[in-house]
């Protein structure tokens, strides 16, 4: 049986850093990703006065404390994350000083007034561009809300991040659950955060820094997985992070009949383990709204998928796909055509009109999107020969994926 190591978790690591940043005392990072967007979160929160060392494989931050920061010199570019680019503006909320947030490509294009409105409830002053990045924030002093109805991971990050700062305490109250590194990390670093159902409330308070091992990025290992179910190919993967809240691809194939076998190794501040997957038949099925924020970087990888089960798949509540490095309904369904497999978007719902093989009908436009070019390489491990335009997008936030894919899958 083939092994593989995904590479740390992008998510985890930008979280990470920001929390270190304003925590008292010096935070061992150890295994952080190195892609374009933790590069990013890096130079923003230097620009904030921030050192941060790379010390073998792992970063140092110096914490600042939370009134530590410093007014950059200028707007903070958060290139094209737009986790970094929300999580920041949480920050940024409660400083004495005035801060510009930008971004670059697709980011510019990336929704922001419901970023704005949510960390407006705590009395933040943004201004948005016309309801895009750049944001431009002025100073504010925070107070404790009730904010309900919260879908993104992101947004709700940032509402917490605004939250140490508030003058009394901020309760979320989730739509459903979404993905909570950031409640895990404020945990290890002392913030006063309970979790009771779908609502969370924080009390402000200082952070203390804490040494911790970022695990390797699911999202990362997704593409591997749906390439060795199309492959037929058994697979192992290490050390990969196996929080619940973003096991929802995991979860949908072994509904379609995937054979896929989880062993944790630990729990704290993030559950990790290993995945098996073995070759297995798979089936059809619905695909329902609650359970895509837990996998709503896999739909493309779960659509690719659905083209070799049998019957029809059909995916709803997958709206917010549009406002992504690409429109990733539109892209995915020109992904699913260059395959020559039958797809359609009607009634707020994808349907995939599954088949035994890809016939290739042309090359496989990645448009930009490191996750659509992520599904094409995982459909190219059951189409010898697909050509993928621009596969390099993926270094967004994959360095090393094409090396690492063709190692498992040649």
């Amino acid at each position: 049986m083939k092994t593989f190591v995904p590479p740390a978790d992008k998510s985890i690591t930008i979280r990470a850093l920001l929390l270190a940043a304003v925590a008292e005392g010096c935070t061992r990072v150890e295994n952080p990703l190195r892609c374009a967007d933790t590069e990013a979160a890096i130079r923003c929160l230097e620009a904030l006065g921030a050192r941060i060392c790379p010390d073998g494989n792992a970063l140092i931050v110096e914490g600042r404390g939370l009134g530590g920061l410093k007014k950059p010199d200028g707007p903070l570019d958060a290139g094209e994350s737009g986790a970094l680019a929300r999580l920041l503006a949480g920050l940024m909320a409660a400083q004495p000083f005035p801060s510009e947030i930008t971004g670059r490509g697709t980011l510019l294009k990336r929704p922001m007034d419901a970023l704005a409105g949510s960390l407006g409830k705590l009395g933040a002053r943004i201004k948005t561009s016309g309801g895009f990045l750049p944001l431009r924030i002025k100073p504010a002093k925070l107070k404790g809300a009730r904010i309900t109805g919260l879908t993104s991971a992101q947004l709700k990050s940032a509402v917490l991040l605004a939250g140490l700062y508030a003058s009394g305490p901020v309760e979320i109250k989730e739509k459903s659950p979404t993905r909570d590194h950031t409640e895990r990390l404020l945990a290890l670093m002392g913030a006063r955060i309970t979790k009771n159902g779908l609502i969370i409330r924080l009390e402000p308070g200082r952070l203390t820094a804490r040494p911790l091992t970022v695990p390797g990025d699911i999202s990362s290992a997704a593409p591997f997985i749906a390439a060795a179910l199309l492959s037929g190919t058994g697979l192992r993967i290490n050390a990969c992070g196996l929080n619940p809240g973003r096991l929802g691809f995991v979860d949908a194939l072994v509904k379609m009949g995937a054979k896929i076998e989880l062993k944790p190794a630990s729990a704290f501040p993030e559950p990790s383990g290993d995945i098996t997957i073995l070759p297995s038949g798979l089936k059809g099925r619905t695909v329902k709204p609650a359970e895509i924020p837990s996998m709503i970087d896999e739909v493309p990888l779960l659509a690719v998928i659905s083209a070799r089960a049998g019957g029809t798949t059909t995916i709803s509540g997958i709206e917010g796909l549009r406002s992504k490095e690409s429109d990733r309904i539109e892209s995915t369904l020109a992904l699913l055509a260059a395959l020559g497999v039958r797809s359609s978007w009607s009634g707020g719902a994808l349907k995939i009109y599954g088949a035994r093989r890809f016939i290739p009908k042309s090359a496989a436009e990645t448009f930009n999107d490191h996750r659509i070019a992520m599904a094409a390489a995982a459909a190219s491990a059951a189409c010898r020969g697909l050509e993928i335009k621009n596969p390099g997008c993926v270094d967004k936030s994959y360095p090393g994926f094409w090396r690492d894919f063709k190692k498992v899958f040649t």
